[in-house]
């Protein structure tokens, strides 16, 4: 029975009840019996209601389920499609195995005589590439793991919820049901087995990747013992005295072959990890390039350049310049590069420092340069070689013993007058000492040692040479930029060139020994015992309540701030540098720029934070709190420098004033230099430098001349005597403003008599020039013209005159 039906009955019952006629006990009997009815009814009503209530619920679970069991067939469907590269991973595992052979030979396999510390390292390298490539490929193959399983999981959960299985009363509603039911199992049966063979897959890959690693990482620790090992025993004899029978040695031209193999692999490694890194240092030498290059413009065009070159050898070649100069610095930013790239970076510094050096050292010094160079390349030849061979100790000691004698004879023949760097003599010492101590470790057996020694004796000549001319050229960058720019300058970074160029700063040669130092130390086993730990440190977390950091993002985040603030000020030197403007076209397309790049400053260094931020690791909801922070500080006493700040904004969108209009400031003349965050610099007409904070700039009663054309009107005040005929004195003053081509016919002179004064009658030029510039001058070659005119034509330019009339006493 229905609620309608329930209702209908107490209506109907109401109706009799309410009729007025006498209620005999037969009646109430009939009340009574319809009551129980109807109380039986409501039960019966209640209860079908509560199971047509369970029965639409069941309904709307049951049409839940189904479409998401539907979904997450769909979503399987669409993530299988995505599904990974099974051949490409089944091709890294074959390669694995052939990179793997290739590392192990000479450390694991064919072991030869004795380990080499070079072979070691490179062993260790290419392993440490492969365990990262292969433990990145394992966590790609764990999420796909992770999300078969999740599919697969949740398709068996929605297919075992009870009221799936609850079927419908009506048997024409059960045969639909039936009916979708066998729909969903015909879609989701496929899917089930295919995510179940898919997971076994990768399973299976997992399983050999997980081997691979282990494989590796066991490796790489035995490689490390190995190493250990090397440098705590690096005195020990190592092989026979060479006259002695030698040991066994593989031949020598598969120790070619397999080294130059196992170095361009470890090289190809390297370069792909680091390829940003490289891009930046080819950005810094095109930006050396570029500032050199400028400097060389502007001595050309002064007709400033020697013929020798004396002084200015740093924009002899400016693209050589840049690369001698970025390469020798910024190589330091490869953190433990292999030896290859190394040697790489060094023979294209050399290559351009030896162009530079062609005609300008003396012939003695190019030769011997030259043979330092050569020697170096037979040393960097012997350090690429990965196992002994008995060629190569013969090869090492004949080679050491020259470099020895080489030295020796240098230092005997004292040609030090001569040398543009006197620091030099003290590398060739080294040299000496290292090679006559690597000729006798090769003669007793200490063969890794003598190795070390027969390349560092002479890769310190040659890079001691590199960085004392790299200083060189930075003194002569900044002693040349000095000579042009003769004051201390924003944009100049405000450097004093005078100081800086004629001596090296401390912090230069700090540098340079230390630079030294890591690429001498960085040849030994022992570098890498003593680095490893201070690297460690620098990437170890450390925890300040709720936030983690490292050392290394901290010096990252500085990092990329430092860049930031150094390309914003690169921008505003190119963009203000009037040196490096050739037309006047270029001159006014360089001031429409204006407070542009203000914003490119901005835009800049705002890049530069987000970037450091995100390089850092530096939540940006910690970030409120220092915004926070500072909004207190710029309540209590920072507000004149947010006043300042937004006030520069203000300028470079509004543009009420652009870089290199002439202003007028309270009176202050001058033209506008420079438009900064906080400040901005008028250069006077008087030559000063007026720094102005950009509120009061705002605030003051500015004018600006170059906003209005560029034009000023310029006043001469006259005084001509009473008897003058006034109308030849105009006709004679318009003559001389129209024949000046300074002054503009429009709008036209105007010449007009003011008042008579007490000795003259007094009149006013008034007139416009053609450039604002020009106003003095003008001004000053009329007021000549004026006054021979005046003379020619006897007209009298009155003056204040006095007379005394002295009276005596008593007639005297």
């Amino acid at each position: 029975m229905t609620l309608s039906g329930i209702l209908f009955g107490i209506s109907a019952f109401s109706q009799n009840n309410n009729r007025p006629v006498k209620k005999p006990d037969s009646v109430k009997a009939r009340q009574e019996t319809f009551l129980e009815k109807m109380r039986a009814l409501a039960s019966k009503s209640a209860k079908e209601s509560r199971e047509d209530f369970k029965t639409d619920n069941i309904s709307l679970i049951q049409l839940k389920v189904i479409n998401e069991i539907r979904v997450n067939t769909q979503n399987a469907k669409a993530y299988l499609k995505t599904s990974s590269d099974t051949a490409g991973i089944k091709n890294y595992l074959a390669k694995l195995k052939s990179v793997f052979k290739i590392a192990s030979e000479g450390v694991f396999t064919n072991v030869g005589s004795i380990q080499t510390y070079r072979n070691l390292a490179s062993t260790k390298r290419i392993l440490r590439e492969l365990l990262e490539t292969t433990t990145r490929i394992k966590k790609n193959l764990d999420a796909r793991q992770e999300a078969f399983t999740g599919y697969h999981y949740k398709l068996d959960s929605l297919s075992t919820i009870p009221e799936l299985f609850a079927l419908p009363k009506d048997s024409a509603s059960v045969a639909d049901y039936l009916k979708t039911l066998g729909t969903v199992a015909y879609e989701t049966a496929p899917m089930d087995s295919i995510l179940k063979a898919r997971s076994l897959q990768i399973q299976k890959q997992l399983n050999t990747y997980n081997l691979a690693i282990s494989q590796l990482t066991n490796s790489i620790e035995q490689a490390e013992q190995y190493e250990r090992s090397m440098a705590s025993n690096t005195l020990n004899r190592e092989l026979p005295y060479i006259w002695q029978h030698p040991k066994h040695f593989r031949d020598f031209k598969e120790i070619i072959k397999f080294s130059l193999e196992k170095n361009l692999l470890t090289l190809k490694y390297y370069v792909g990890n680091n390829l940003s890194k490289l891009v930046v240092i080819l950005l810094l030498v095109f930006c050396s390039f570029l500032y050199l290059s400028a400097l060389r413009n502007i001595y050309t065009r002064k007709g400033l350049l020697k013929d020798d070159m004396d002084g200015q050898l740093v924009i002899r070649y400016p693209l050589l310049s840049a690369i001698v100069i970025v390469l020798s610095l910024f190589q330091f930013i490869l953190i433990s590069p292999p030896f290859t790239l190394s040697l790489i970076i060094w023979v294209i510094s050399i290559i351009s420092l030896t162009v530079l050096f062609k005609n300008f050292i003396t012939n003695y010094w190019m030769k011997v340069w030259l043979f330092m160079v050569l020697l170096l390349l037979v040393s960097s030849f012997s350090n690429i070689l990965l196992q002994a061979s008995r060629d190569e100790r013969w090869l090492m000691l004949g080679f050491s013993v020259v470099g020895a004698c080489t030295g020796i004879v240098i230092l005997m023949q004292k040609k030090y007058s001569e040398l543009k760097e006197k620091w030099i003599c003290y590398s060739i010492y080294v040299m000496v000492l290292f090679e006559a101590a690597s000729a006798l470790l090769n003669i007793y057996g200490r063969f890794n040692l003598s190795k070390t020694l027969f390349l560092v004796g002479f890769l310190n000549v040659v890079i001691s040479i590199l960085f004392l001319w790299v200083v060189r050229f930075i003194n002569e960058g900044l002693l040349l930029a000095f000579d042009v720019y003769t004051v201390q300058d924003r944009k100049l970074f405000y450097l004093n060139f005078g100081k800086v160029g004629s001596k090296a700063p401390a912090i230069l040669y700090f540098l340079l020994v230390l630079g030294w130092l890591v690429i001498i130390g960085h040849n030994f086993p022992q570098f890498d015992l003593l680095s490893t730990p201070f690297l460690e440190l620098l990437d170890r977390e450390r925890q300040i309540g709720d936030y983690s950091f490292n050392i290394n993002g901290l010096l990252l985040f500085f990092g990329i701030m430092v860049i930031a603030v150094i390309a914003s000020k690169i921008v505003s030197f190119f963009t203000s540098d009037d040196h490096l403007v050739n037309s006047k076209n270029e001159q006014s397309a360089k001031k429409g720029l204006g407070s542009w790049v203000l914003l490119v400053r901005l835009v800049i260094l705002c890049i530069g934070l987000f970037l450091a931020l995100a390089a850092a690791g530096i939540p940006l909801d910690k970030i409120t709190i220092v915004i926070g922070a500072l909004g207190v500080g710029i309540g209590f006493g920072l507000q004149t420098l947010v006043n300042n700040l937004v006030s520069g904004l203000i300028i470079a969108f509004e543009k009420p004033v652009n870089v290199g209009d002439v202003v007028d400031v309270d009176g202050q003349g001058g033209t506008m230099k420079s438009i900064g965050f906080r400040s901005s610099v008028i250069s006077t007409f008087d030559g000063g430098d007026l720094v102005m904070p950009n509120g009061d700039l705002l605030n003051s009663h500015l004018m600006n001349w170059t906003l209005a054309g560029g034009r000023r009107r310029i006043s001469i005040d006259i005084g001509v005597s009473y008897e003058t005929d006034l109308k030849k004195c105009k006709n004679l003053i318009i003559g001389i403003l129209e024949s000046e081509e300074r002054v503009l016919n429009n709008p036209k002179p105007v010449v007009q008599f003011e008042q008579f004064g007490e000795n003259s009658i007094e009149l006013k030029i008034l007139i416009w020039t053609r450039n604002l510039k020009e106003n003095s001058s003008t001004k000053s070659d009329l007021i000549i013209t004026i006054n021979e005119s005046f003379k020619q034509n006897g007209i009298k330019i009155p003056f204040s005159q006095q007379e005394i009339y002295l009276h005596s006493p008593n007639g005297l």
